[in-house]
């Protein structure tokens, strides 16, 4: 499918699978006494051009999989899906107008959420505004859940503070002459890039590890040479990169230029994404991340998913494909045990009562969430072994041991 450029896209799935998707006189599609005919229009604001455009197209791939897969089934209710895409090009204020435009004048039946925390908020403050229950893949900030949502839920195994904490558990419970004694840190200015590496300096530095490189950049950095110099004068034990992919790039290749060598490099985002290791030139060996997915799991649906991602993309599958999928997943649950897709205050209280008291069975594993839309599981962590990308934490789910110290780059 070709990548989408701005503006308002509006995707109908059959186009995707012609033989998918079940019109509503069709037999066994009729809809019962009640309800809604047409399709169950969805709306989305992504950040398909702009800072985070690459993150931004895996979800809306991610979507767009799922919808493919229901509309294959007969629909949601017996009504095909049919996605509204808009294009945030990353712009907080953008976002907010797609949404209520989607709302206001596409009349959608349901929203889902775009990505990143930066983008979550203000569009999560539309959808709630016009009571429209809001599930989102990508807004793990702690700030995304002290806003007083109570429509918001994020569809992945954790939010942004927890990321590490199977890492950071690994760290300190190590032997005193082997437990790092420094570490230095770099954050895009963005909530849920600070949210993953602080989360992890805040366990550490509790824990005795001290803190000597502690940066802040903005988003449209793209010299990362005198953050990695700062870095390279401190000689830390350990780098950590609070990150998207662009950036993760930017500091993995700086590094190496310096010939920085930590004993363990973390970078959130960018290293689980595909293009990571041709894009670092053979620095990813060893690179660890937090991961809230895996190819390889046998959770709800992922094989599926596996397949019909590479069949209609002609690749591999990334997380977040995984996390916009998820989304699709939870929101097809509720629908079907609320039996509604409406924008009616009932519908989504329904909708709404459902996802908070439920547990749903997902390509990332079982999710449930708290009062304020938090999901209650972990992340995993990710390690690049051998040129392959294992699961090496937590000991239940990994696929090869946590290889510390790193071989040098």
């Amino acid at each position: 499918m070709a990548r989408l450029s701005s503006g308002l896209v509006i995707i109908s799935m059959c186009g995707l699978a012609l033989t998918a998707c079940a019109k509503t006189d069709e037999p066994g599609a009729a809809p019962t006494p009640g309800q809604r005919q047409g399709p169950v229009k969805i709306g989305i604001s992504l950040p398909l051009t702009g800072d985070f455009s690459e993150p931004g197209k895996g979800i809306q791939e991610g979507y767009q999989v799922w919808a493919d897969r229901v509309n294959a089934k007969g629909g949601l209710l017996g009504r095909k899906v049919e996605l509204v895409f808009r294009d945030d090009a990353s712009d907080p204020n953008r976002v907010s107008s797609d949404y209520e435009s989607l709302i206001t004048q596409d009349k959608v039946d349901l929203v889902f959420g775009p990505f990143s925390s930066r983008l979550v908020i203000p569009a999560a403050k539309v959808a709630e505004s016009y009571g429209m229950v809001f599930v989102e893949p990508a807004g793990a900030a702690k700030e995304v859940f002290e806003q007083g949502f109570k429509r918001l839920f994020y569809a992945a195994p954790a939010i942004a503070d927890d990321h590490y904490d199977y890492l950071a558990d690994y760290l300190v419970k190590l032997p005193e002459d082997q437990r790092p004694k420094t570490a230095a840190y770099a954050s895009l200015d963005d909530p849920f890039a600070q949210g993953t590496a602080y989360g992890l300096r805040d366990r550490l530095a509790a824990a005795g590890i001290k803190t000597v490189v502690d940066e802040v950049y903005p988003p449209e950095t793209t010299d990362f040479s005198p953050i990695a110099a700062k870095i390279a004068a401190a000689k830390p034990d350990l780098v950590v990169g609070g990150t998207q992919f662009e950036d993760s790039v930017g500091l993995v290749r700086a590094l190496q230029e310096l010939k920085v060598q930590p004993k363990l490099a973390a970078f959130s985002t960018g290293p689980t994404l595909a293009e990571f290791p041709d894009a670092v030139k053979g620095a990813a060996e060893h690179i660890v991340s937090p991961v809230g997915w895996s190819a390889a799991s046998t959770f709800t649906g992922n094989e599926e998913m596996v397949r019909r991602y590479k069949e209609m993309f002609g690749g591999a599958a990334n997380e977040d494909a995984a996390n916009g999928y998820t989304v699709g997943q939870i929101i097809e649950a509720a629908v079907t045990a609320a039996k509604c897709a409406d924008p009616s205050k009932e519908c989504q209280d329904k909708l709404t009562e459902h996802i908070r008291q439920g547990t749903f069975d997902t390509v990332v594993g079982p999710l449930s969430f708290d009062d304020k839309g938090r999901p209650e599981q972990a992340h995993m962590i990710q390690q690049y072994v051998d040129g392959e990308i294992e699961i090496v934490l937590p000991e239940r789910a990994k696929t090869a041991g946590l290889v510390y110290p790193k071989q040098e780059w």
